[in-house]
């Protein structure tokens, strides 16, 4: 028997307990390190958030894991285009955090939930790349499906005028491939214009669906030219029943191949209303005072009125009176062709346009008192335009003084002529000499700058028309008798504080307006028109028996009682809405009303033509130019 001593035993004993408490101790401070990593996690802590590793970030699933090596490892952000790896310590954020706040501060960041955490990746050497869906998931979008993909291209094309061949570009190709959609669109340019022709049919349908509730509507037409290509243009307009706002969309840019003869116009313009189902609802036809267009609307109007301005004379009308006709023209059967066009009605502001750019000067030229002055003054300033425009030198010398550029005016826009005068006629007469001198222009004298600041007070009356009958959604033709009324009356009113070089000149626009306008001035559809409109009624007219007889006329056309005439003449409110008491006198205002006493749409659809087909796309086919035109014009793809 072996005995071992006591102390021996008590030695060992304590080393085993010892043992023992380490491994307890060891297990406590696992455990309390784990808790103490959770609650850091919860609370943002940034000193055991850089401690926790890759799998435990908030962040992480913005990264694609690569590989590790030693105590660091590489990733991939999926929010930066391309293949950039990252690195960073296993333990350590702080450089994914930093790349997050310096390349993506403006990208709002989500939180990886802690109950879906991944503990793969690092711990296991395995990488656990994050898919793009679930990244897109995690920013709250949805998949897109293949026919909002490709109306999002298609608007994206149209809207910004691009060429169709962009759906083929390569850098447009990979940013829809950062979009999570089911499908993506076609590659191929061919393919994608079939789609694009199927969205210019649901559109036709959709506006053909429309007219069909509508009673009355307003067409303008005009014809362009531009890349030796002639084209016809139309749009129309109507009157919404419940918001009673001007509505409008373009329904042709027609290509017109040939001689732009009165006939030919007569015959696309017919054309276009009976496509569209509008031959017997169209009010009015708006053109300028061209003379093809003045001659076929003489020639086939259906419906002549008394009331309407077809006949009024012009210049170009004058031209068509007497003509040489061809015996074999007048003798083919394409002479014996008859046309169906409804009223016409001239553009105002074209009309008012010819007035200020040729009356003045034709009174002018023909008066001793200022024949001379107006001449050397437009001299002077039309060589300071001309020298601006040419050098860069001179307009330079020009910002130096006036601290801002010259106006240049442009042939085809009046008020740019009226614009560019004023302008000059702001600057000191001083200060005015001085750009003179440096750009070797003789300088201006005191008489001559008298005269065009006297010019520009004249003609300023007929600068505001223009810009208020230019106006599409708030100019009704109600506004255009109003509108010539106080032009004549504040032009006439500026004739006492002329010199006696311009004196006369008021007196004379007055009198062309009479003129060229006579016979708005005595249409009865220009009248009801007016008075219909709830922010004019009769206010406008000082003269108490056209009051008297605008009121009878109101009580003829609507068949109402002269009671309820006289409530609504009476009745307070300058909106739409007060006509919602009065349905009679409501309908006769949609109807004289829905006419636009400007051609201007049509023009601004030319506007964006010109856009559109510019001469690298001049291959671009004639139908689909006009399709793409037509989309854009009307915001197909915002709808």
């Amino acid at each position: 028997e072996i005995h071992i001593p006591y102390d021996l035993t008590f030695c060992y004993l304590m080393v085993q307990l010892e043992l023992v408490r380490a491994c307890v101790c060891l297990y406590v401070c696992r455990c309390h390190r784990d808790r103490f990593d959770v609650a850091a996690g919860a609370k943002g802590s940034g000193r055991w958030r850089r401690r926790r590793g890759f799998g435990h970030w908030r962040y992480s699933h913005y990264f694609q894991f690569i590989a590790r090596k030693d105590k660091n490892i590489s990733v991939k952000c999926t929010l930066c285009p391309g293949d950039k790896c990252l690195s960073t310590a296993a333990n350590s954020m702080s450089n994914l955090s930093k790349h997050l706040s310096a390349q993506h501060g403006n990208t709002k960041l989500v939180v990886k939930d802690p109950a879906h955490r991944s503990f793969e990746g690092v711990t296991h050497h395995q990488p656990t790349p994050p898919k793009q869906a679930k990244l897109f998931s995690s920013l709250g979008a949805q998949q897109v499906t293949q026919n909002e993909m490709n109306r999002l291209v298609a608007g994206f094309i149209v809207e910004d005028m691009l060429p169709l061949s962009t759906i083929e570009s390569s850098r447009f190709r990979k940013i829809l491939d950062k979009i999570p959609a089911t499908r993506k669109p076609t590659s191929e340019s061919k393919t994608f214009s079939h789609y694009m022709d199927k969205c210019y049919s649901d559109m036709e349908s959709k506006l053909k669906r429309m007219f069909e509730s509508l009673d009355h509507v307003c067409t303008t037409v005009d014809i362009w030219s531009l890349n030796n290509k002639s084209y016809l243009g139309m749009t129309v307009h109507w009157i919404d029943g419940i918001s009673f706002k001007h509505e409008k969309a373009a329904l042709a840019c027609k290509r017109v191949r040939g001689r732009h003869t009165y006939d030919v116009i007569a015959s696309e313009i017919e054309q276009v209303h009976s496509s569209f189902g509008l031959s017997q609802k169209v009010t009015a036809c708006v053109t300028d005072n061209g003379s093809n267009f003045v001659k076929a609307f003489r020639m086939f109007e259906s419906h002549p009125d008394d009331g309407s301005d077809s006949d009024e004379p012009s210049d170009e009308e004058g031209e068509e009176e007497v003509t040489s006709t061809d015996v074999a023209e007048a003798l083919s059967t394409e002479s014996d062709e008859t046309f169906s066009l409804p009223p016409h009605l001239h553009c105002a502001s074209h009309t008012l346009n010819l007035i200020a750019k040729n009356d003045p000067e034709k009174w002018m030229t023909s008066n001793n008192d200022c024949k001379a002055v107006y001449r050397s003054a437009l001299a002077k300033c039309a060589a300071l335009w001309t020298k601006t425009c040419r050098s860069t030198v001179a307009s330079d010398q020009v910002e130096d003084v006036l601290k801002r550029k010259l106006i240049i005016p442009t042939a085809t826009r009046w008020n740019s002529t009226h614009e560019a005068l004023s302008l000059i006629t702001e600057i000191p007469i001083r200060d005015l000499n001085t750009i003179f001198s440096r750009l070797s222009v003789k300088s201006i004298t005191e008489r001559e700058y008298q005269f065009l600041k006297e010019y520009c007070a004249v003609l300023s009356p007929l600068a505001a028309a223009l810009d208020i009958l230019q106006g599409e959604d708030d100019c009704y033709y109600g506004t255009l008798l109003p509108t010539l009324e106080i032009l004549m009356s504040k032009l006439l009113a500026l004739k006492d504080g002329l010199s006696q070089m311009t004196a006369g000149m008021p007196g004379a626009i007055v009198q062309t307006i009479k003129d060229r306008f006579a016979s708005v001035l005595e249409s009865k559809d220009a009248l009801m028109a007016a008075a219909t409109m709830p922010k004019l009624k009769v206010r406008w007219l000082k003269d108490e028996k056209r009051r008297d007889a605008v009121k009878t006329m109101l009580i003829e056309f609507s068949y109402t009682a002269e009671t309820e005439v006289m409530e609504y003449l009476k009745m307070p409110g300058s909106e739409w809405e007060v006509l919602s008491r009065f349905p009679r006198i409501k309908e006769i205002a949609k109807q004289y009303n829905t006419p636009i006493p400007s051609s201007t749409p049509v023009e601004r659809l030319f506007s964006l033509g010109s856009i559109v087909l510019t001469p690298r796309r001049n291959g671009l086919s004639d139908k689909r130019f006009e399709r793409l035109l037509l989309m854009r014009y009307n915001r197909y793809f915002e709808e």
